[in-house]
């Protein structure tokens, strides 16, 4: 005669895993928050990424809706001022737009992203328009952008196909996706228009130059 032992996966045997999920569930549950833990959020966050102090401000409400917040030795909710405590972060140099700002536009620019690309991303993290302008990339920063995009994507005088004779139809249909293409990435279509009409890569190189010689600026690219 077999036996048959309790298999601990039958029904009504499992309480005790289900119990073991319970309690590791609770484990996960955060308490609400009181003003020294949502500081300590806030400097955490504020080391351990480049934000501006509308980020800083959003991450931290959301983390109040998430958790909530605690209650004063009276039973009431505590009620802290968010905005009193990110201007206070600013004012100590936790965070600063102007740095923000100043690393975003120089990343995006070193990627080939053009100006729009670059006012969006600034807009998007809450800088303010003042800055934003301060920031925007010149004449000669577009047009350095446009170049390495153009030369990252194979584009006009930096693409395979252009020393190639081709299809006028085949020819067309490409200009326009590059077009397409540098305009998503925040170029002027002026930029676009040049680089994918230069024949060689060295009137884009001339191009750029000529606005770095009339805004004064030293040839650093």
């Amino acid at each position: 005669m077999v036996s048959r032992k309790a298999n601990s996966s039958s029904p009504g045997s499992g309480s005790g895993e289900d119990s073991g999920l319970t309690r590791r569930s609770e484990k996960r549950v955060k308490p609400p928050l009181g003003e020294a833990q949502l500081r300590d959020l806030a400097l955490h966050y504020a080391a351990r990424f480049a934000t501006t102090g509308a980020r800083l401000e959003a991450y931290l409400v959301r983390k109040i809706r998430e958790r909530g917040l605690a209650e004063d030795g009276d039973g009431r909710i505590l009620d802290i001022d968010v905005k009193a405590l990110v201007a206070r972060l600013v004012e100590l140099g936790y965070v600063d737009d102007d740095a923000y700002a100043r690393m975003r536009a120089r990343d995006l620019g070193a990627r080939g992203y053009g100006a729009r690309r670059v006012e969006e991303t600034l807009r998007h993290a809450g800088v303010d328009e003042g800055l934003r302008q301060a920031h925007a990339p010149g004449e000669a920063a577009g047009r350095h952008a446009a170049a390495l995009m153009a030369r990252k994507r194979r584009l006009g005088p930096y693409g395979r196909e252009h020393a190639e004779p081709s299809d006028p139809l085949a020819v067309r249909k490409a200009r326009e996706k590059a077009i397409a293409a540098m305009l998503r990435a925040g170029h002027q279509y002026e930029h676009a228009r040049f680089i994918l009409a230069a024949q060689r890569t060295e009137d884009v190189d001339e191009w750029v130059g000529e606005a770095a010689d009339d805004e004064g600026i030293e040839h650093q690219w």
